[in-house]
């Protein structure tokens, strides 16, 4: 990770290509995300955790050799020495190995079943492993040896494998690193109570095979203080150890404890060599964290180039969530200042703890720790070393006011973004300086929150506080004939029960409206009266795809795609699609969500084609309007030999329950039956896998020009569970979503980001899920098929006409050839051989209709 970023920074800064790169990489893939590893449990694959911009390996100054662990470094020739012989010359040598996992001492710790938590094919053996028992039905029993921050990451993998994991610590509480005696006893039950057994004080003296006719795989652990323990699989996350190897036999200096020693420029002993990240033993220690690597890397880069930076210092805050609950370290934690002070709150029945380490005169804060409820992190932790502003225990109490919330005024020096080390006098510059107007474009300046994201809600805080010194109104306008954000407008509409674009534009707006209010009231109208889009003057509000219930197509023509729930579909609907398609001539083409568009439909066809349709029982698949489209599955248990839950039959349950759900944006839902994932669901707005235990649902991902992976929400729910939870999170985002705005920028701005979603759909923190709950309910309930309800109405079967006083007559500029047995629009060039659709009549009188 560091050695990607050390590349990435020195790109953006080489502008004239000075320096070209070689990238020696010990395993056969790029750079890749090892904090995220655990999710690969989850059904990600390797792939999906690769770091940045793939484009970066293709820059003409970038060579990444994969698979090409290096030997030998000499330092006289200034090469270095593959395994496999190859040699490559350097000017400038960067170590970036990075650590090795500790194993310790122990008697049979190397039989097989005892696995490592470090790379992708470390978690993939250990899958694998546990699989295979699996297969042979039974409950598999699993240790952790460590219960340091990878031991419980490695107890949550285990886990959602559905191993039952102990947990065995040496020391006397978890994350004894970060947390303090109290945290560690609150984590401590709080991993318990999600079905992790902890053992502190278990120090492991032997490992022993299992029972006879099982080889030598394991099969207990023995513990130094007599006890034992049964196991069928053991992860080792004891810690760390620098791997130094290529450096010692270099002849360079290293640390009491290894790592290569460096100075603050991250130089070793000889000025053509650098070292950075774990590897890299400055001040004595070596520093096992991501933010202080990058930090390290862009100081290299800097160097390299002719700067003058040195390394900052290492933040070793840490924030992470461990099988569902908070955990978060900043500063110094364990006070060592002389005087020091510490505000304790402590709340077993709540399930929180946080202590503040303050100094002498209870002023200046020094460190902190978070348990349970990690919320004041992202506020706490850029305070340290400067002066609280008011009582430092309403910062660790319950219900923080939001007058309490520091943000606008932090100092220039405070560090935002640790990961990417950003102060917040670097955002206030991008803004003020750079021309950045919003969080967006902050981001692709500076980093800040392009890592871990828990510092988003502070950057955007930072971003309007200086738009606002500059004189720079930050508008939440909707457009310019309504003052008010959507968000605002939804509640108005709500409360005062107001049914007309007329009467809201009276009573809370100006003029007569334009196209941007217009399509946003028709939909928040369409949400909460569950009015047809063509009922009365509702209908002039409509966009162009809206107004006919079809997609508008480069030619004039339109696209029609009924829903295929699911994307289940019987022999008979098919024969009914394509003998529609056959009878009208239309193009076909599966979409990406499982169903069949019909293209070339011409606009007085569209009844015909749906009352065909819908006599076949299908409906209008909403493709055209800003809405659930689909549900996405895959097999799942029906068929597949891999699924663990109907996956097919959810999906169709889901599809039919959020059908004609209008929103912001688009929708689409994901469902696969199992961690392999061949739904993609976590490409979706809404995506859910399958575990054995229930589901995982996750939320947040999208394609489109941004695309975003989603982000898990909650695990292993049961189906009543997760329907209730996916109905509040599309409804909260439905009522507060700005316009046009795509869940996953919707997320990141919630107060709180993911954590405050959570906390709003799984624990009615705002105290409105049985609102939300109501609200969904009528949506089901009030859900009546668009393209049945406008055949049954003559008065708009009128509209589909492209000729007022010729109902029947097509628009004569529709021209198509063959393409692959179908047809196609003529290109300009194509035109003069194309045949039209129809010409007019001889006398026939054309009227333009506006």
């Amino acid at each position: 990770m560091v050695a990607h970023r050390l590349v990435e920074a020195l790109r953006d800064r080489d502008t004239g290509g000075r320096w070209r790169v070689t990238v020696l990489a010990e395993e056969p893939r790029a750079p890749y995300d090892r904090v995220a590893l655990t999710s690969y449990f989850s059904g990600r694959d390797p792939e999906s955790l690769a770091l940045g911009d793939r484009a970066l390996w293709e820059h003409p100054l970038v060579e990444l050799v994969r698979g090409a662990p290096v030997v030998a470094v000499d330092r006289a020739a200034r090469t270095v020495t593959g395994r496999d012989g190859r040699t490559w010359e350097y000017d400038a040598l960067v170590l970036a190995t990075g650590s090795a996992p500790f194993v310790p001492p122990i008697d049979g710790i190397d039989r097989p079943g005892v696995f490592v938590y470090r790379t992708v094919d470390d978690v993939a053996a250990l899958r694998g492993w546990v699989e295979q028992l699996k297969d042979q039905g039974r409950q598999v029993r699993g240790a952790v040896i460590g219960g340091g921050l990878l031991g419980l990451e490695a107890a949550g993998a285990l886990q959602a494998l559905d191993v039952r994991t102990t947990v065995l610590q040496m020391g006397t509480h978890l994350m004894s690193a970060q947390v303090d005696l109290g945290g560690g006893a609150l984590l401590r039950r709080l991993i318990q109570a999600r079905g992790v057994a902890v053992r502190v004080n278990a120090v492991t003296a032997q490992v022993r095979p299992g029972r006879a006719g099982r080889g030598e795989r394991v099969g207990r652990l023995d513990l130094a203080d007599g006890g034992r323990l049964d196991v069928d699989v053991v992860v080792v996350a004891a810690g760390i150890a620098p791997r130094d190897e290529l450096a010692r036999a270099a002849g360079l200096e290293t640390g009491p404890r290894g790592g290569v020693v460096v100075d603050s420029s991250c130089r070793t002993a000889d000025p053509r060599v650098w070292a950075v990240g774990e590897v890299a033993c400055l001040d004595g220690a070596c520093i096992g964290l991501v933010a202080p690597g990058y930090a390290m890397a862009e100081v290299v880069a800097d160097r390299l180039l002719g700067g003058s930076a040195v390394f900052p210092g290492a933040d070793t805050a840490t924030k992470l969530k461990l099988s569902g609950v908070d955990v978060a370290s900043f500063g110094d934690a364990a006070p060592a200042a002389p005087g020091a002070l510490e505000v304790v709150y402590s709340d077993p029945v709540r399930g929180a703890y946080a202590k503040l380490v303050l100094s002498d005169d209870a002023r200046t804060l020094l460190g902190g720790v978070l348990v349970g409820d990690a919320s004041a992190y992202a506020t706490l932790r850029p305070l340290v070393g400067t002066q609280l502003a008011g009582d430092p225990a309403a910062y660790v109490l319950p219900g923080l006011p939001e007058g309490a919330r520091p943000g606008g005024d932090l100092p220039d020096d405070a560090a935002v973004c640790s990961c990417n080390n950003v102060t917040a006098g670097r955002v206030r510059a991008a803004v003020t300086q750079e021309g950045c107007t919003d969080v967006a474009a902050v981001k692709a300046c500076t980093r800040a929150g392009t890592t871990c994201g828990s510092c988003l809600p502070l950057v955007k805080k930072l971003v309007g506080t200086e738009l606002a010194k500059v004189g720079v109104a930050v508008s939440s306008a909707l457009c310019e004939h309504f003052a008010m954000s959507r968000r605002q407008l939804f509640d108005v509409v709500r409360v005062s029960g107001l049914r007309t674009f007329s009467e809201i534009v009276a009573r809370h707006g100006t003029g007569r409206g334009c196209d941007i209010c217009k399509p946003v009231v028709a939909s928040v109208l369409a949400t909460l009266h569950h009015e047809h889009v063509l009922d009365g003057e509702n209908a002039a509000l409509q966009d162009t795809n809206d107004h006919v219930m079809a997609n508008l197509q480069k030619d004039g023509s339109y696209s029609v795609v009924p829903r295929m729930p699911g994307g289940e579909v019987t022999p008979e609907g098919l024969i009914a699609v394509g003998e529609v398609a056959r009878d009208f001539g239309l193009y076909t083409k599966i979409t990406g969500g499982q169903r069949i568009d019909l293209f070339g439909a011409r606009l007085e066809q569209l009844p015909d084609i749906w009352r065909r349709l819908v006599d076949a029982g299908f409906e209008s698949g909403h493709a055209y309007g800003k809405a659930v489209r689909t549900v996405k599955s895959c097999v799942g248990s029906t068929w597949c030999r891999f699924g663990v839950q109907d996956a097919v039959g959810l999906a169709v349950e889901l599809e039919l329950r959020y059908r004609g759900l209008r929103s912001p944006h688009k929708l689409k839902l994901g469902v696969s039956g199992c961690a392999r994932e061949c739904a993609e669901a976590r490409a979706k707005d809404v995506g859910v896998i399958a575990t054995e235990k229930g589901w995982n649902v996750y939320v947040g991902g999208n394609g489109g020009f941004t695309p975003r992976h989603a982000r898990l929400l909650a695990e292993d729910l049961d189906t009543a569970t997760l329907i209730r939870t996916i109905d509040r999170f599309l409804m909260y985002y439905v009522r507060t979503a700005d316009r046009l705005q795509r869940t996953a920028p919707w997320i990141d701005e919630v107060d709180g980001g993911l954590d405050g979603v959570r906390a709003v759909v799984l624990d009615d923190r705002l105290g409105i899920a049985a609102e939300l709950d109501a609200a969904m309910a009528e949506h089901v309930s009030a859900y009546r098929d668009e393209w049945r309800a406008t055949l049954e109405d003559p008065d708009k079967l009128r509209r589909f006409a492209s000729f007022v006083n010729a109902p029947t007559t097509p628009d004569p500029s529709l021209a198509y050839v063959l393409e692959r047995g179908q047809r196609r629009p003529a290109r300009p060039d194509e035109r003069a051989g194309a045949r039209p659709e129809l010409a007019l009549v001889a006398g026939a009188r054309l009227e333009v209709r506006s």
